[in-house]
């Protein structure tokens, strides 16, 4: 007998259907049994009479996984007006009664995260939990989509490499038979390589990493990254442009599909935000914070107290949740970042910021060969270390730009959630190497 999702239930009334999936709550009523069973799809309430063998049954525990056999109903009182009422029961897997962290919970606290984290397939087997990976699912397949159609090609590039993709900082050393390597922080390099070699416009989903020794809620040492670079852009307005009309489209996606269980689930009203975003400088950023006396405790880079209150006040000032903060000192930004003609101490860069949080880095490209030399130089950085990414300028290079969204801190903000650990499938930290 086929298999039947317990969210295509309702359409299978006064039939026979096979349910598998987990039981989530057992309760006894007079000799009859009631179980509520989990699958991937939903709930579904299961009546067991005393005519079922309760050997079938025998030592049933909560989140077995279980095979119920029966007969779809009406049944006013069960969750959602039906209910199974079985003919036979089959225990496929007996789960130990002892729960180490409990599938049904009210309310979690960070205190109880670190051992949820610890046995994390059991965490994730919560609605609310696999939500967030099926949001990220309609999320990226969007945003693919939305690429694909807009004539930009896949690249997959190495995560291993001889050199830094970054500043040569928070790198991951390995072993390479008898030399060394790093993994790689960025696809950065590779994707103005695919510039150099006349893609004109690619995109790349992969994990990168970062030995950054941090401890705070928006911090991992490995996470995903989705990249964009773009050939023959006249100035990075056009790169925020883009990346508007991406974020629209995801967005439009998941709250279609999801956007009542989101609200359900974690109480947040997900809107889709109107074109243009709000955009600032970082300079005129900083005196809007002076003028609200929030402290300046990271000199030309915003402190997640200033991005939350640059955030706020445009909010407040346009009803926007997003808003570009551009322009910023070529003193904080990487050595390929093209400088402001009008002025050499600023760079052509952005951020994208989300309701108080980075979520995306941009740039306009460096491309001249000569000038990137020079930036590399006065970062204090060694020409030799980037000799082979200075080759992809050398026999004609396009002006480009591009930009890096971070579907992990999209998703703390569709969830309205705190942490990233939360939103991540399997969590790298500085002490977290495991499950």
């Amino acid at each position: 007998m086929q298999r039947t999702l317990i969210n295509t239930i309702k359409e299978r009334l006064g039939k026979k259907v096979k349910v598998l999936g987990w039981v989530q709550v057992i309760r006894d009523q007079g000799g009859i049994k009631f179980l509520v069973i989990r699958d991937a799809t939903g709930t579904i309430q299961v009546v067991i009479t005393k005519e079922i063998k309760s050997a079938d049954f025998k030592g049933i525990t909560v989140e077995s996984v279980v095979e119920v056999i029966g007969l779809v109903k009406e049944e006013k009182q069960a969750p959602g007006g039906i209910e199974i009422k079985a003919k036979t029961v089959k225990v496929l897997s007996v789960a130990d009664p002892e729960l180490p962290v409990p599938v049904l919970v009210k309310s979690e606290n960070e205190s109880e995260q670190q051992k949820r984290l610890d046995w994390r397939w059991i965490d994730l087997r919560k609605p609310q939990k696999a939500l967030i990976f099926k949001v990220w699912t309609v999320m990226e397949h969007t945003w693919r989509e939305y690429l694909v159609n807009n004539g930009y090609i896949e690249i997959h590039s190495p995560k291993l490499t001889k050199m830094a993709t970054e500043s040569g900082s928070e790198l991951f050393e390995v072993k390479y038979f008898d030399r060394k390597a790093y993994l790689t922080q960025s696809p950065q390099l590779y994707k103005q390589m695919a510039m150099a070699a006349g893609f004109e416009k690619v995109f790349e989903v992969g994990p990168v990493f970062r030995a950054n020794p941090s401890f705070t809620s928006r911090h991992d040492t490995e996470f995903t990254m989705y990249d964009v670079e773009i050939s023959f852009i006249n100035s990075h307005f056009e790169l925020m442009e883009e990346e508007e009309r991406m974020v629209v489209a995801m967005l439009k996606a998941v709250k279609n599909q999801y956007g009542l269980e989101i609200e359900k689930f974690y109480g947040r009203k997900l809107l889709v935000p109107k074109i243009p975003f709000p955009k600032v400088t970082l300079r005129k950023a900083k005196e809007i914070l002076a003028r609200l006396k929030v402290p300046n405790e990271r000199g030309d880079d915003l402190s997640p107290e200033e991005e939350r209150a640059i955030c706020e006040y445009f909010k407040k000032k346009e009803s926007h949740e997003f808003l570009f903060v551009h322009d910023w000192p070529a003193s904080v930004r990487a050595f390929y970042s093209m400088r402001l003609e009008t002025d050499q101490k600023l760079s052509k860069t952005f951020d994208l910021l989300w309701n108080g949080l980075e979520i995306t880095s941009g740039a306009q490209r460096e491309h001249r060969h000569d000038i990137l030399l020079s930036q590399i130089k006065e970062k204090g950085y060694r020409v030799e270390s980037f000799q082979s990414y200075l080759n992809f300028f050398k026999y004609g290079c396009p002006p480009h730009g591009g930009f890096a969204p971070g579907p992990t801190r999209m998703l703390m903000k569709i969830f309205n959630i705190s942490n990233v650990r939360e939103v991540t499938y399997l969590y790298r930290g500085v002490n977290r190497l495991s499950p």
